[in-house]
């Protein structure tokens, strides 16, 4: 009894203590953070920021969750769960969630096919997104997208043709425009796509047309195995838009990326046009799953970046050095998010694959008035002439 009575009295007190750290904690900060470059701008976003604890810890969840996520995705295609295409967003987690904080969830969104991890920032859910890496029923595009085709409200999807999301993100724009609901549109593509025709043509337009849309360009140093400098006779992509104002921005810090997005907002929703933002961002893994990733560049540089400024790693320190968080704190949301992510891996490899008779269900939006040849593969082909 007198063991229980001191144990108990031991777990008031430590639940005591608990509660007082927690008062303890600093609510906000502010910190120094790194100068964007700029283009035809005659300020530039702010370089000492605040931050809540709050955001933080909301941040931190937010990229722990993507990192673990795309972490079990390289597991599974390893094993031959999930098939076909696979690309990784791991080491560019500051730029989902630090541009999600720079805008509002009822703003519009898409990007090319390294989608995975603004599916869940867009209100996807980890279950939803496993289970259509591994084309299973209960996926977020019923199993029939995989890695390159995921949507949610407002959030139009990764795209699988090399830029063509860029123009698609402008037709977005123009209809927020159209509607005057003072929404604004961000297209995302890679250094990859930065050469395309198609990208100079919209910028050409939303110029002209004044549209409310952001431009991004997450530049990962590599498209596919070639880096920028092979690739791109000027590799200051922020400078591409020309008549475009543009901002180069550390995209491994989430509060770099989300002042010159919450700027860059401004600048759309006040009705002077698009605004041109560039990304300095690194993938730890290869272009896809395909690519190991190490023979166009070193082990070594991969560590370095992981070592000096990783997205995670750099949130991290912050909190700890502020008094924002404990070690303790932070661990427990690892092994909340690491059973999320085992729990939807689960879900993933035994919810079973939609039915073949769903096979081409979901090609219309509503029923077509007219027979469409090929649509449904057990109907017999007719040729007219």
């Amino acid at each position: 009894c007198q063991h229980k009575t001191a144990l108990s009295s031991r777990r008031v007190a430590a639940a005591v203590v608990s509660a007082r750290t927690y008062a303890d904690f600093t609510t906000e900060a502010t910190f120094e953070i790194k100068k964007c470059d700029i283009h035809k701008l005659d300020e530039a976003p702010a370089t000492q920021v605040v931050m809540t604890r709050e955001e933080g810890l909301q941040y931190y969840r937010t990229m722990q969750t993507i990192r673990r996520m795309e972490l079990k995705a390289d597991q599974l295609y390893k094993q031959k769960i999930i098939r076909g295409f696979c690309h990784l967003y791991d080491g560019q987690e500051a730029c989902a969630v630090g541009i999600e904080a720079g805008i509002n969830l009822t703003d519009h969104l898409i990007t090319a096919y390294r989608a995975h991890g603004y599916t869940y920032t867009r209100g996807g859910t980890v279950k939803e997104i496993m289970a259509e890496l591994t084309g299973r029923r209960g996926g977020i595009a019923k199993g029939k997208g995989g890695s390159m085709h995921m949507y949610t409200k407002h959030f139009y999807g990764g795209n699988g043709i090399v830029g063509a999301q860029v123009p698609l993100g402008a037709g977005v724009a123009l209809a927020c425009k159209y509607l005057g609901n003072n929404e604004l549109c961000v297209s995302l593509y890679g250094d990859g796509a930065a050469n395309q025709g198609q990208i100079f043509e919209t910028y050409n337009m939303a110029a002209l047309w004044k549209l409310p849309a952001i431009f991004i360009c997450e530049n990962n140093r590599y498209g596919m195995g070639t880096s920028v400098e092979r690739a791109a006779a000027s590799t200051d992509y922020y400078k591409r838009g020309d008549f475009i104002p543009g901002l180069r921005v550390d995209g491994m810090d989430v509060l770099c990326v989300r002042e010159a997005t919450k700027f860059a907002a401004d600048h759309c929703r006040s009705g002077k046009g698009p605004m041109l933002m560039e990304l300095q961002t690194y993938r730890y893994h290869g272009h896809s799953m395909s690519d190991p990733g190490v023979s166009y560049r070193t082990r070594e540089e991969i560590q370095e970046v992981r070592g000096k400024s990783d997205p995670i790693s750099m949130l991290k320190d912050r909190m700890l050095s502020n008094n924002m968080a404990s070690i303790e704190e932070l661990k427990e949301i690892d092994v909340a998010v690491r059973k999320e992510i085992e729990d939807a891996a689960q879900f993933a490899t035994t919810d079973p694959e939609p039915p073949l008779e769903e096979l081409c269900n979901h090609i219309f939006y509503n029923n077509p008035a007219l027979e469409v040849r090929g649509t449904n593969p057990w109907t017999k082909l007719k040729s007219v002439s």
